[in-house]
């Protein structure tokens, strides 16, 4: 079953409206944050997770996907941490596993930074935001969605996209979401030079985990991530892509499941 909510949040920088699919009822509680293709990208995963662990998945809507407002003033993933930080104050959510994929990744990874206590563990599922000398990440908007399938998926032939098949307001929300990614991708095009340093301070508990057939962001890209966080430790995943949780999701589970509940405080919710 899965509510939605929306959740008003006072930042300094000013107010926003936040949405958030809740998956499961009880259990521990996951942030799940969704890369660039959107909020359907984690949904049916979120579904999987709470199905089959004790597990309350809340998987936010980035502002400006999904139809939402984005306010002028949130136009960088550190910002959109912050917005996340505040979040997790709202829904008073303690002993959180993170997890974020691809753009999603690298807010998981700067929400960690800001070393809220709330969380006890991040899983980074082939994320982006550092740059790595002789891995560059692919620019996806230059790519028709049939080349970005082809560099995202172990196997495309299973997610064929025909775009003709698509309502004008699918059409549209597509549009924004990929403005929005722009935004939030910055100046850097998916890499902030200055984020490694922040990466070095992250004292929680970090898996990087990674797609081996990835061309979006290879897997020596993501050993470098791995390297760039204290502690962490690298998965390979095989026999997958860009986004595990869509192309392998069986595959994932345990992977995210195992570190999550490694790292529980199993504090009781209140």
């Amino acid at each position: 079953m899965t509510t939605r909510s929306t959740h008003t949040l006072q930042l300094d920088q000013g107010t926003l409206d936040v949405t958030v699919d809740l998956h499961g009822e009880q259990g521990h509680p996951f942030l799940l944050l969704h890369g660039g293709g959107g909020p359907q990208t984690v949904a049916p995963f979120a579904g999987l997770l709470a199905e089959q662990r004790p597990a309350r998945v809340f998987t936010p809507v980035h502002p400006g996907f999904g139809g939402t407002v984005r306010p002028d003033w949130l136009t960088d993933v550190t910002t959109l941490a912050q917005v996340y930080a505040h979040l997790l104050d709202a829904l008073d959510l303690r002993d959180v596993a993170v997890v974020g994929n691809s753009i999603g990744g690298w807010i998981a990874a700067e929400l960690a930074a800001l070393g809220s206590d709330r969380i006890t563990s991040v899983t980074l599922v082939n994320a982006v935001g550092i740059p790595v000398t002789g891995h560059p990440i692919a620019d996806t908007f230059s790519l028709t969605p049939v080349e970005l399938s082809r560099l995202s998926f172990h196997d495309p032939s299973k997610f064929r996209f025909d775009p003709s098949t698509l309502t004008e307001a699918q059409l549209a929300v597509m549009a924004a979401n990929r403005a929005a990614l722009q935004v939030y991708s910055g100046p850097y095009a998916m890499a902030d030079p200055t984020l490694p340093d922040r990466l070095a301070k992250i004292a929680h508990p970090t898996r990087v985990a990674w797609g081996a057939s990835d061309q979006v962001v290879d897997a020596d890209y993501g050993r470098a991530y791995a390297q760039a966080v204290p502690g962490a430790e690298f998965r390979l995943l095989e026999g997958t892509g860009h986004m595990p949780q869509t192309e392998t999701p069986e595959q994932l589970l345990p992977v995210v499941w195992d570190f999550a509940d490694a790292h529980a405080t199993h504090r009781p919710q209140h």
